[in-house]
C-alpha cells in the first residue's frame, strides 16, 4: 500500500508518495498515435481543471487545420542549421512520445518540421529566436532544437497574434551541452495554444526552461524532462499574469529514471480579475534506478483580486531512499496590505507601491532569462497588466 505523508507547510493538495502507481497520473500510456487516446470528457486526472469546450476541438479531433493558422520566422546566429523535415527524420519525436490526446493529434497532423541545430562544441554569443505569430487560423506544429555535445545556446520561442495552435516541442541536450530555452506566450486574448515541450537532457548536461505566459484565451503547456545519462540538470522556470476570464495551465513532469541527476523548480503567477483561472501541477518522479537524485519544487501564486482561482498541484514520488535531497512547497495568497502600507507611509504612491511589489515577485525569474531587451519587455508587460487592472 502507498505511503502519503504530507508536506510540511504546504497549502495545497500535494503530498509526497511513496510507491504511488506510476500510471495513476495519466489516463493512457504516451503513444504517438491519437487513437491510443480516448477523447477526455473532463473527469479524467490530467484534464479535470482544463475547460475542454473552450479548445476549439483540439481535443477530441475536430479541429481541422487550415491555410494561415500560424507564421514562423527563424533568426539564428552564424553556424546554426534550421531545417524543414519530414516526420521520418530520426529526430523527430527523438526526445519522448506524446502523453495526452491532443499532443497526439498536433504529432499526427503536423506536415513538416523544423529542426535547429546547433553544432557541438559552438557557444552562441546571441540568441536563436523563433517567431511564432498567429494569423487566425488553425495550426500543428513541430519543432526539435538539437544541441551538440558541450555546445551552448539561448533559443526564445516567441508567441504572439490569434490562433489555434496544437504543438510539440523537443530538445535534445548533447553531453556536456548548455541550453537555456524562453518559451514566451504573448498572444492575443482570443488565442487558444496547447503544447507539449519535452527535454532529454544527456550527460553533464544543463538545461534551463523559463516559460512566460500573458495572453491567450485558453493556455495549456506540458513541459516535461527526461535524462539521458547520469550528471544531468534540468532547471525549470515560470511565470504568469492570469486576466479577467482567461485559462493558464502549466503542467510540468520531470522522470528522474537516471542516477546523479538534479532538478529545480520554481513557478510564480499573479491573477486578477473575474473567472481568471491558473492551474499549476508540478510532477517529479524519482524512480527506484535514480541513486544520487537532487530535486525541488515550488509554486507561488498572488491573487490581486476578488473573482480569481488557483489550483496549485505538487506531487512528489519517490521509489528509492538513496537520494541527496527532495521537496516542494506551494502556496497561494492575498496581496497584503502591509506591504502598500509600508511603501505609501514612506511617501510612495499607491499605484507605484503595487507595482513595486509585483515587480519583486517575479523579479528573481525574469532575471533567469538572461537576455536583456526580454528583461525590459516583459517588466514593462507586467506594468501594463497592473494598469489595466480592475481595482
Amino acid at each position: 500500500m502507498a505511503e502519503t505523508i504530507p508536506a510540511a507547510g504546504a497549502t495545497t493538495e500535494g503530498a509526497i508518495q511513496v510507491g504511488q502507481p506510476r500510471d495513476a497520473r495519466v489516463s493512457a500510456p504516451a503513444s504517438y498515435d491519437v487513437a491510443d487516446f480516448p477523447v477526455p470528457h473532463g473527469r479524467e486526472e490530467e484534464w479535470r481543471f482544463t475547460p475542454l469546450e473552450r479548445l476549439r476541438g483540439l481535443h477530441d479531433g475536430t479541429a481541422v487545420a487550415t491555410g494561415g493558422g500560424v507564421k514562423v520566422e527563424v533568426s539564428a546566429p552564424e553556424g546554426v542549421t534550421v531545417e524543414t523535415v519530414g516526420r521520418d527524420d530520426a529526430r523527430v519525436g527523438k526526445a519522448g512520445k506524446p502523453v495526452d490526446r491532443v499532443a497526439a493529434q498536433a504529432y499526427s497532423s503536423f506536415e513538416k518540421a523544423s529542426v535547429i541545430s546547433v553544432p557541438k562544441d559552438a557557444v552562441l554569443t546571441e540568441p536563436v529566436r523563433i517567431a511564432v505569430h498567429g494569423q487566425g487560423g488553425v495550426a500543428f506544429g513541430h519543432q526539435v532544437v538539437e544541441v551538440g555535445a558541450f555546445a551552448e545556446a539561448v533559443v526564445v520561442i516567441d508567441h504572439t497574434g490569434d490562433a489555434t495552435l496544437a504543438a510539440n516541442v523537443e530538445f535534445l541536450i548533447g553531453d556536456g551541452a548548455k541550453l537555456t530555452v524562453v518559451s514566451i506566450q504573448d498572444w492575443d486574448d482570443t488565442a487558444v495554444h496547447a503544447a507539449q515541450h519535452t527535454a532529454l537532457v544527456g550527460r553533464d548536461a544543463t538545461f534551463k526552461s523559463v516559460v512566460v505566459t500573458f495572453g491567450g484565451d485558453v493556455v495549456r503547456l506540458h513541459p516535461r524532462v527526461v535524462y539521458g545519462a547520469p550528471g544531468g540538470e534540468a532547471e525549470l522556470y515560470g511565470l504568469y499574469f492570469t486576466d479577467e476570464g482567461q485559462h493558464q495551465e502549466h503542467r510540468l513532469f520531470i522522470d528522474h529514471d537516471t542516477p546523479h541527476c538534479r532538478s529545480n523548480v520554481a513557478y510564480k503567477g499573479a491573477l486578477q480579475g473575474r473567472d481568471a483561472h491558473a492551474v499549476w501541477i508540478g510532477d517529479v518522479l524519482i524512480r527506484a534506478e535514480a541513486e544520487g537524485t537532487d530535486t525541488y519544487e515550488l509554486n507561488r501564486n498572488l491573487v490581486l483580486t476578488d473573482g480569481a482561482r488557483v489550483d496549485s498541484v505538487p506531487n512528489l514520488e519517490i521509489e528509492t531512499g538513496e537520494i541527496v535531497g527532495a521537496g516542494h512547497a506551494s502556496a497561494t495568497g492575498r496581496f497584503e496590505d502591509e506591504q502598500l502600507f509600508y511603501l505609501m507611509a514612506r511617501g510612495i504612491p499607491a499605484d507605484e507601491a503595487r507595482r513595486l511589489v509585483v515587480r519583486g515577485f517575479f523579479a528573481e525569474l525574469i532575471q533567469q532569462i538572461g537576455v536583456v531587451d526580454l528583461q525590459e519587455r516583459l517588466l514593462e508587460k507586467i506594468d501594463a497588466e497592473l494598469e489595466a487592472s480592475v481595482v
